[in-house]
């Protein structure tokens, strides 16, 4: 039976991908800084993504319960702090920076010898890595960073067997998308977590050479289009229309 390892997942995408697993018969660890409650199904752990110990303990554990070896690493957990970087306190950029990148790496690093030989590594971006965001400019750095991550070890771990991909979505149905962020009024919050979760689904039960080479993910239409737009437009345009959308 296949199996997924799941950060974030007491609430939110998280517990989203973890029912997508499930129904399709995964074996699933579902872990996070708070208690994972929801279901007696999946195995439940609690992680700190911001520490190397952490991260060791739960994939340990998780592994210890289902042979050993980990088919797909999801590393979702995330926050966003919202308002100008000017305002923000630097114990909030600190913890965002920590949680979105740190994490993103510590897992990343601890999870390659249980994914080595075939397993595949999907990290949660955002469709915020397309261009830089007022008025969520850290977290939207930070996504920049999780998809430079992703390109730059799905090309160092290709030898491993290793696959590493991101997810890029829009704005979703989720705790964090309550911001006062603009674009999250003027594009909408239209995507749900069961369409990220789809997504994740098939990132990671992806089949052929064509289809295992995609590296990033969109979910909506919208943000899929954001994405091609961003990489046929002169940068001034794409500032602009940034700058439009945010403002």
């Amino acid at each position: 039976m296949p199996n997924i390892f799941i950060t974030g997942a007491s609430t939110g995408i998280g517990r989203a991908v973890a029912e997508r697993f499930l129904a399709a018969g995964w074996t699933v660890g579902a872990y996070d800084i708070s208690p994972v409650t929801w279901s007696t199904e999946v195995i439940a752990g609690l992680i700190d993504v911001r520490d190397a110990h952490s991260w060791d303990a739960a994939l340990a554990d998780f592994a210890g319960q289902v042979g050993g070896r980990i088919d797909v690493v999801d590393n979702n957990a995330g926050i966003i702090v919202d308002g100008p970087l000017a305002a923000a306190s630097a114990a909030e950029v600190e913890k965002l920076i920590a949680t979105n990148c740190l994490g993103v790496t510590l897992g990343a690093r601890a999870a390659h010898p249980y994914l080595t030989g075939g397993g595949t590594l999907i990290n949660m971006s955002s469709a915020a890595a397309i261009y830089g965001q007022p008025g969520i400019a850290v977290y939207s750095a930070s996504k920049f960073y999780v998809s430079g991550l992703t390109e730059a070890l799905n090309l160092e771990w290709r030898g491993d067997g290793v696959r590493v991909v991101d997810i890029m979505p829009l704005w979703a149905k989720t705790n964090l998308a309550t911001v006062g962020a603009a674009t999250s009024h003027r594009l909408g919050v239209r995507i749900s977590p069961a369409q990220v979760a789809d997504t994740v689904w098939a990132a990671a039960t992806a089949e052929g050479r064509w289809a295992r080479g995609r590296i990033h993910y969109g979910v909506s239409p919208l943000d899929k289009s954001l994405a091609i737009a961003r990489k046929l437009v002169p940068g001034r345009v794409a500032a602009f229309l940034t700058r439009f959308l945010a403002g």
